[in-house]
């Protein structure tokens, strides 16, 4: 008796590309202000032009796949910058919108930071100390800020996107955009890690902006098969497109910990 496959045959799980609050942040942390510049809605900070060249880069290199390989279901956040990016990415692949299933979701917004919304490391220091240390004694897993969410929230969150993925799109190819937080979470549950081991992957490094981690399927593994890494943090489409690669944390900056 042949078992029905749960997973999509690929997934492809992109942060978006470099945004102006990336753009703000790092000038907010070099000039040692408390307060990002910036004046939108992190809802709606939209991308800079390197973020939206990074996104054309990336668009391209999906154009140069055989169509059968291409994405056929797109799920992105729904912030500016991801939206713009998806958008811009399937126009550079020359992928039709109507010719996919395109979803903007929620659940794979930003993860909240509440009161420390738009504060650099310094802002949250000089105006949150208790904050502070209380993040410093749990941890940036486990610590939710006042209005904001944990790692833990985020990962509660899109435990139930995973359980949409493989009820109504399996067999298919997913392409994810969402935002840096949501890739490592996404790596946490996909790779079945611990807290320690994806905060050690976080210590490493930034997720890039358009940067590529991506799954498939193999149906020899486990019972009834499981999706196996391919790719982690893939940016070679955007060095061969001479898209400068950038690795900004989101807001507000978070010290590594």
């Amino acid at each position: 008796m042949t078992t029905e496959q749960k997973w999509p045959q690929q997934i492809w799980i992109v942060r978006h590309g470099q945004s102006a609050g990336n753009v703000a942040r790092d000038a907010a942390e070099a000039a040692g202000l408390p307060l990002i510049d910036i004046a939108t809605r992190d809802i709606d900070t939209p991308l800079s032009a390197l973020g939206a060249r990074q996104a054309q880069a990336l668009g391209h290199w999906f154009g140069e796949m055989p169509a059968e390989e291409r994405p056929g279901v797109i799920l992105c956040s729904s912030y500016v910058r991801a939206r713009d990016t998806a958008t811009i990415l399937l126009q550079a692949a020359g992928i039709d919108r109507e010719d996919v299933s395109f979803v903007v979701d929620e659940r794979l917004r930003e993860k909240e930071f509440g009161i420390l919304d738009r504060l650099t490391k310094h802002g949250i220091v000089q105006k949150y100390p208790e904050l502070h240390e209380q993040r410093a004694h749990v941890g940036k897993f486990y610590f939710r800020p006042p209005g904001g969410e944990s790692w833990c929230d985020v990962i509660l969150r899109l435990r139930s996107v995973l359980d949409t993925v493989s009820r109504e799109y399996r067999g298919e190819r997913v392409l994810i955009v969402a935002h840096q937080v949501i890739v490592n979470c996404f790596r946490y549950l996909l790779e079945r890690m611990d807290e320690q081991q994806i905060l050690e992957v976080d210590r490493q490094a930034d997720v890039p902006n358009c940067g590529v981690t991506s799954y498939e399927f193999d149906p020899a593994r486990g019972r009834r098969g499981k999706l196996v890494p391919r790719l982690i943090n893939f940016v070679a489409p955007l060095r061969e497109a001479g898209a400068p690669v950038t690795v900004e944390p989101d807001v507000p900056a978070a010290p590594k910990s």
